[in-house]
């Protein structure tokens, strides 16, 4: 069982951590599912302006396991050889990850649920389990179908199969149990990873008939009338006809009612955090890895993009202290989780982090000075063919609290003013004043060269 105070001091009593990273999950959906619902927002701090360093998976969880931009740890895609697991266990960077971390703090840890893009790889066996973790449950095959999958049980390869008890979100609701139930007087820390809302989006089988007549949100945005004023990524993208509405729907659809197994899963920690006397001690982190399209921007579904669509995304947390029903403005980012978990769990932080800690949030502070921007940056793959999303070329993003600036490998830009623009519909890179353009270069810049605490410093820039 944890205890009732949360410190970073020497000798303090440790609270449990668990964070919740669910697979592909745009902003604005919480509100459907019952248990995240009511057991963690409502109960719980809410983060409205939470940004992935890149909206795509494997270098988005890269900088939620080392506290680093991209351009820092160097995992830039989702594909070897310049990305995916192969590119993070060839560099060296899992020998000081959150898991290292906590683990050297006294924590009981585990990962369960997915890990990085196309683990194990060629450079690891199939039963190859990263230093960090005492507890290891991460698929290494069909993943993303929920079924028929095989599991990596610290060290040793399962089989899953197509029955209804085989649905990968129940049999991680499992493990949590046992993980849980097992730890005793040492706290933990849970790092639990769902796969959905990912495509192809299967729900459990008593969700199948859920959320029938979903439509997905008619922003302003969706199916983008003029698109002149953009780059040509955009530009070449043409209008969606009616059928691909249609699919966006039933896309939409998909991905709700395979969230409703999260849900469920979510539900069943809560139920296990009570029944072994932790939950009172336990802090709860809920957030996605990066956003994702349905219709907006003429996109019928995918990420990459600098958009809001796909790089903000939701974080709450709950916890011993932490206001309930509270939401937070400021600017935050993925790279403030492992930074959050060392200094709640007591745990060093090495030199090579560049997040801040959110914990005077959770207390209810505001901290002065704090972030004045966010750094999104973007790679695509050596091999093209590999990159199942859009035309978006390389580009490296900076969203402040007013403004989304963007420079593409094309020589493009694009600014959007979001108090006046908020669905960013206008790009005013060619009409903005001089000032303006040249001062978010400049702060594009230093975050595109920062390294280390320096990010704490280029990030107060304005």
């Amino acid at each position: 069982m944890g205890t009732t105070l949360a410190s970073g001091a020497v000798g303090a009593p440790k609270p449990n951590i668990v964070l919740v990273l669910v697979d592909d999950l745009e902003s604005g959906t919480l509100q459907y599912f019952p248990n995240i619902t009511r057991q963690l927002v409502s109960q719980g701090t809410s983060f409205d302006r939470f940004f992935v360093t890149n909206s795509w998976c494997c270098p988005s969880r890269s900088s939620i396991l080392r506290s680093q931009y991209v351009h820092s740890h160097g995992v830039l895609t989702n594909t070897a050889p310049e990305g995916g697991f192969d590119k993070f266990y060839r560099s060296g960077l899992e020998r000081s990850t959150i898991g290292t971390w906590m683990q050297s703090a006294g924590y009981r840890t585990a990962l369960m649920g997915k890990f990085l893009n196309h683990y194990p790889g060629e450079s690891a066996a199939p039963t190859y389990v990263p230093p960090g973790w005492d507890d290891w449950r991460v698929p290494v095959r069909n993943l993303y179908e929920e079924y028929g999958y095989r599991l990596n049980e610290n060290g040793t390869l399962v089989d899953y199969g197509w029955a209804e008890e085989d649905y990968l979100s129940d049999v991680l609701a499992t493990k949590v149990r046992d993980f849980v139930h097992t730890s005793g007087q040492r706290p933990f820390f849970l790092y639990l990873a769902p796969v959905a809302p990912h495509n192809p989006a299967n729900p459990a089988v008593r969700h199948a008939g859920a959320f029938p007549d979903a439509q997905a949100p008619r922003t302003k945005n969706f199916n983008q009338e003029d698109v002149s004023n953009e780059p040509v990524w955009l530009r070449s993208m043409p209008k969606l006809g009616q059928r691909a509405i249609e699919r966006v729907d039933e896309r939409y659809r998909a991905r709700l009612r395979a969230m409703l197994g999260v849900d469920d899963l979510v539900g069943s920690l809560m139920t296990t955090l009570q029944e072994t006397g932790n939950l009172a001690d336990t802090y709860i982190f809920f957030a996605s890895d990066n956003g994702f399209h349905l219709g907006t921007h003429r996109m019928k579904q995918g990420k990459t993009t600098p958009f809001e669509e796909a790089i903000r995304v939701p974080l709450v947390v709950r916890g011993p202290g932490v206001p309930m029903g509270a939401t937070v403005q400021d600017l935050t980012a993925t790279v403030d989780l492992a930074p959050t978990f060392a200094q709640l769990g007591g745990a060093a932080t090495p030199a090579f982090a560049e997040g801040r800690s959110l914990l005077p949030f959770l207390r209810g502070q505001a901290p002065r000075p704090w972030r004045k921007n966010v750094l999104v940056e973007f790679n695509r793959p050596l091999n093209q063919m590999s990159a199942k999303q859009t035309p978006v070329p390389d580009y490296a993003a900076l969203r402040t609290k007013d403004y989304t600036y963007v420079q593409y490998q094309t020589g493009e830009t694009q600014l959007y003013d979001l108090n006046q623009d908020p669905d960013q519909l206008n790009n005013l890179a060619g009409t903005a004043p001089l000032g303006l353009v040249l001062g978010l270069q400049a702060r594009l810049t230093a975050m595109r060269g920062c390294a280390g605490a320096s990010c704490r410093v280029a990030d107060l820039q304005e």
